[in-house]
């Protein structure tokens, strides 16, 4: 995509490329390296220019460069791998991700060092007093995009860019055609292990089986009946525990007699699971067969706000001796999807813009805006009963646990709730006392050197990702959701899920 020249490209070269009155630019780096190179549309993106360590600040680099009035894309080239600068305006193009500057007129007086107090500190040389509270707005002819950037008090605001309503129903159309003809067959791995429990096993040894087979749910087996009945999961022992710890009918004693089948009877009347006769009714049993479409197997898992569907076959046309051949997941499904399209993402032309071009995911509402959907984070000193009732009220998988500042430190999931069976510690805690810094510990390994921060744990991305790198991480086994936190700082600006993706690539 790049290369780097062997010899860099000197201010009067561009100057007697062009044969116009050049404007001084000066482009920073501000984030540390060892070599930091700058490249861009000034150089026909062929070579590259090296950038010096600021005095007083070694770990800002600058460049400046002389170079004509307009519009002018860039990289950085920073110890071999190509970077962008987040905090500066954006656009997806030819080459990714890159930053867009504008420049205007004769520039003005400026200093020739950056002042170590303000390492991140823009420049002002480029810009002038018209350009001051003006918007400038881009169309690119071949990419099919727009994008805004806002001029306020001297300083460049976020570019976002708006992504054509064509190139949207295309992608979306050839997902869903994908989709449409493939089936849940194919998601079937060449060997592996499904785990089934009786639904007459007690509460306590689910709990136990769960954690020790590192899985969140498993499908409950009714012998009598000789049918799958229903599923466990994590977020059943989230109300268990929820239960055990704020006095209700169930005592620890009875979680180690409880069966299954006790407390799903239990949980309907706890849920208020009615009819419009006021009659308790259980929740069916949501499954898929092997020959479903992906997408019919897809809008299941989306309809019915699960994480997961048994895919069960019967060779019986009544349905006798079924099979459980594996257990779907969104995750699964978008691995097909990103396998299917890696050699031809030019067919999905929204793959390469950032994420925060699309109406997509959770996030925090700026000033003076609303957000019907607030995202819910707390303290790592906050207790364990008030992370386990916001997981429940605010019916969400999962709670960013961040500092004072709002930075990143952990995430809550409803799947880290299998820890506390660990030497039983459910039975020692009360959920009031326990904060969730204890209780992140108590699924860590003693001598792991993560401490709190665990990277395998915090899954993020940043705003300006391309949608297909988003898309990857998330068809990683065991990820759920993506924290999007601001470069450096990692102070959480929202959450993407993969039920938040699919809605979002299928228009759901």
């Amino acid at each position: 995509m790049y290369s780097l020249g062997a010899d860099s490209v000197s201010e009067s070269s561009v100057g007697a490329a062009t044969g116009v009155n050049l404007i001084p630019a000066r482009f920073v780096w501000p984030y540390g390296g060892t070599s930091v190179f700058i490249s861009g549309s000034f150089t026909r993106w062929t070579e590259s220019i090296p950038m010096s360590p600021v005095e007083g600040c070694p770990l800002v680099f600058q460049a400046i460069l002389s170079l004509p009035p307009g519009y002018h894309q860039y990289k950085f080239f920073v110890d071999g791998e190509w970077r962008h600068d987040e905090r500066l305006p954006i656009v997806s193009g030819n080459y990714g991700i890159v930053n867009i500057r504008r420049l205007i007129r004769e520039p003005d007086p400026f200093p020739l060092t950056l002042a170590p107090e303000t390492p991140r500190s823009r420049s002002h040389m480029d810009v002038d007093e018209e350009a001051l509270e003006s918007v400038i707005s881009l169309n690119s002819i071949h990419h099919n995009y727009s994008f805004h950037v806002t001029v306020i008090d001297d300083t460049l605001q976020e570019a976002v860019p708006n992504v054509s309503s064509v190139d949207l129903e295309v992608s979306r159309r050839r997902i869903s055609v994908f989709l449409s003809t493939h089936t849940a067959y194919e998601l079937l791995p060449e060997s592996g292990k499904v785990i089934a429990l009786d639904v007459n096993l007690p509460v306590k040894q689910a709990f136990h089986i769960l954690y020790e087979q590192g899985i969140t749910v498993a499908p409950l087996w009714d012998f009598c009946n000789a049918q799958f009945v229903g599923v466990i999961t994590a977020s059943d022992f989230v109300l268990i525990l929820r239960e055990l710890g704020h006095g209700s009918n169930l005592t620890e004693e009875e979680l180690e007699t409880h069966t299954i089948a006790a407390w799903k009877e239990g949980k309907m009347h706890i849920k208020r699971q009615t009819d419009g006769n006021g009659r308790v009714f259980p929740r069916r049993l949501i499954q898929a067969g092997p020959y479903d479409s992906l997408k019919d197997l897809s809008v299941k898992i989306m309809q019915n706000d699960v994480a997961t569907v048994p895919i069960i076959h019967s060779a019986s046309q009544d349905g006798s001796f079924p099979q459980l051949l594996h257990i779907a997941s969104l995750s699964g499904i978008l691995k097909c999807i990103c396998r299917h399209f890696r050699h031809s993402s030019s067919l999905l032309p929204i793959l390469q813009q950032p994420i925060c071009s699309f109406p997509l995911g959770t996030w925090l509402p700026k000033i003076g805006e609303s957000n019907g959907r607030p995202l819910a984070m707390l303290r790592p000193s906050a207790s364990l009963y008030s992370a386990l009732s916001l997981l429940i009220q605010a019916q969400v998988s999962s709670i960013p646990i961040v500092d004072d500042n709002d930075s990143l430190l952990d995430i809550y999931s409803r799947s880290d709730i299998t820890a506390l069976a660990k030497d039983k510690a459910y039975a020692r805690i009360q959920l009031d006392e326990m904060s969730i810094y204890q209780a992140l510990q108590l699924g860590q390994d003693a001598s792991s050197p993560h401490g709190f921060v665990n990277g395998q744990r915090c899954h993020m991305c940043l705003r300006s990702d391309p949608l297909h790198k988003v898309m990857e991480r998330l068809a990683n086994p065991g990820v759920r959701r993506l924290v999007i936190v601001e470069a450096g700082s990692k102070r959480v600006e929202g959450i993407i899920s993969l039920s938040d993706l699919f809605r979002f690539l299928l228009g759901f």
